[in-house]
């Protein structure tokens, strides 16, 4: 499974409310149904939280969403 870049804008000004740190991407596996997709998003090194901007997920989250319910 490749990984999928999914967003343009630069993240790495954003920190961790939780820890501070800078957030970095990284490969995140999300899931839908019985669907898996890996993609680079936002994440922090230390806890693990990962940011899904709005726009991902009102914008191409949901409409991937929509086309597996679909199926």
């Amino acid at each position: 499974m490749s990984t999928l870049k999914v967003l343009d804008a630069d993240f790495s000004s954003w920190k961790c409310e939780a820890c501070g740190e800078k957030l970095v991407p990284r490969p995140i596996e999300l899931g839908y149904l019985e669907s898996k997709f890996k993609v680079e998003l936002p994440a922090c090194p230390v806890c693990g939280l990962v940011l899904i901007p709005e726009d991902l997920a009102l914008g191409k989250m949901a409409e991937v969403e929509s086309l597996l319910e679909d199926k």
